[in-house]
């Protein structure tokens, strides 16, 4: 399995510190935010390679950064205006390398409490695409994100992105597994009008045609969006190594 780490995104919201510099590469306790991921990940022993999916602006820096089984790919856009989207991106990277095989793909600025070894672990057992899902109280939270329906067997039903009238209180953050036959309709589904920008754009089009299953999320997520939430989730990992 290969893990796609979305990272071509501008941060704008972050200036000055973002705004030459990709936010993460910004450091959390002694490490970077990727590293905090990927030594996460890396534990499940699934994944035999990461790519990490920059801009024209970034992709210097993670290229100077990247370790071992860490490839970078560039999709050439160099402002926050003309940036490719999350599907296209991941289709871009797929393309590019000749990838056919299972994936997962997760954002690369969000930290979380708990391991995502877990949300493998899921996927093994249900043999099939899946996504994680938290409840979210907050109703004006809800209307900026992807929110899930899902039976009792955990399958999807329906997944919108940003509704104003949200189904349920079911959220859907940045991480996904896919299988190898789900990955290879990346295309089918951009053709068939599938949004773009947003990663979850992807699960409300395949969820339709094929099984998609929607963990309930065992921790919290810190999601790194601006300077506020930065200093926070620098708080919370303090002295964790």
């Amino acid at each position: 399995m290969k893990c796609l780490i979305l990272a071509a995104g501008y941060a704008t919201r972050l200036y000055p510190l973002t705004e030459n510099f990709p936010k993460p590469l910004l450091t959390v306790g002694d490490k970077t935010i990727l590293d905090w991921l990927i030594e996460d990940i890396d534990r499940s022993g699934m994944i035999d390679e990461y790519i990490v999916i920059s801009n024209g602006k970034f992709a210097e820096h993670f290229e100077k950064w990247a370790p071992e089984r860490v490839r970078v790919v560039n999709d050439n856009t160099f402002t926050n205006e003309t940036r490719l989207g999350a599907v296209k991106d991941i289709k871009f990277a797929l393309d590019t390398l000749g990838i056919d095989d299972e994936i997962m793909v997760i954002a690369g600025d969000n930290l979380l409490d708990f391991s995502l070894c877990s949300f493998l672990e899921y996927y093994k057992e249900k043999k099939a695409s899946s996504v994680m899902r938290f409840y979210e109280a907050d109703e004006n939270k809800l209307l900026k994100c992807g929110v899930v329906t899902v039976d009792e067997n955990d399958r999807i039903t329906e997944m919108t992105e940003k509704s104003p009238t949200p189904a349920t209180h079911w959220v859907c953050p940045p991480f996904y597994i896919y299988t190898r036959e789900d990955a290879a309709r990346i295309g089918e589904a951009l053709e068939d009008g599938c949004g773009y920008d947003a990663p979850g754009s992807l699960v409300s089009w395949l969820c339709k045609k094929s099984a998609v299953y929607a963990m309930e999320m065992p921790g919290k997520r810190y999601d790194i969006g601006n300077l506020e939430s930065y200093e926070k989730v620098k708080a919370e990992y303090k002295g964790i190594k």
